[in-house]
């Protein structure tokens, strides 16, 4: 059994924090599913894996440590870890968006469990490019990484300049907002740029004037909205029907 001393518990454990995996270049997967996700996906990216005994790495050839689960505790960020934890490299390429393809793009989006939904819905659908605001929560948040369920490895995000990127996009522009074409009826959908607003606020009010073809969701009950992660899995399903009914 390989053993970590207090200084690796340390360092590890400062890679929950943002400012931390920004600097180094890291980030923090956990789970034995995420684990193996990231050695099917992304084992290029691995830089360590740390592991108790029942978790089996004969796939991978580089750092290890065995451990007990209770150092296992010492590190995670989960209430219930599970066998595995890796280290990987983030993503620093700037690859190319596939613009023959539907693209979300997200206003200010904060809850990390919308963020890491968003790209699993965005995995299921085939869809390529996630573009995000700045100001939205970083996709290599440990509780955005966990909620992607492995769609972080397949699934590429850009954090840009919205209203720039927007303004200088030749793509139909879709906007989630309440006074929107319904979703249901509206028979002109073609892949563009679903753009999805914060929780709270919506879409910012200096993108509202780039969105080319407004459409909502219509409500047949008294709920006051839906969440973003809800709504957009919505969208993107009418978006992939208008496929197969064109």
């Amino acid at each position: 059994m390989s053993y970590l001393s207090k200084n690796k518990i340390k360092w590890i454990r400062s890679l929950h924090l943002k400012k931390q995996r920004d600097e180094l270049g890291l980030f923090i997967v956990e789970g034995e599913k995420m684990v193996h996700e990231a050695l099917k996906f992304s084992i290029d990216s691995i830089e360590t894996i740390i592991h108790t005994v029942e978790f089996d790495i004969s796939d991978f050839k580089g750092e290890t440590y065995q451990i007990a689960h209770k150092e296992l505790e010492q590190i995670s960020t989960l209430k219930t870890p599970n066998k595995a934890f890796a280290i990987l490299r983030q993503n620093l390429d700037s690859p190319v968006i596939n613009k023959e393809k539907l693209i979300i793009a997200l206003d200010g989006i904060q809850d990390p469990g919308n963020l890491g939904t968003i790209l699993r819905i965005a995995d299921w659908y085939g869809i390529s490019d996630i573009i995000c605001s700045k100001n939205t929560v970083d996709w290599y948040n440990p509780k955005v990484v966990q909620a992607s369920m492995g769609a972080i490895f397949r699934v590429q995000v850009h954090y840009l300049d919205l209203a720039d990127w927007l303004s200088n996009c030749s793509l139909t522009i879709y906007g989630a907002l309440l006074e929107g074409r319904n979703i249901y009826t509206d028979k002109n959908l073609k892949n563009g740029v679903l753009l999805m607003g914060n929780e709270g606020n919506g879409i910012s009010s200096d993108l509202v004037p780039l969105i080319t073809h407004p459409i909502s969701i219509p409500r047949f009950g008294e709920a006051e909205s839906l969440n973003v992660s809800v709504a957009t899995a919505i969208l993107v399903s009418e978006f992939k029907r208008s496929v197969f009914e064109s």
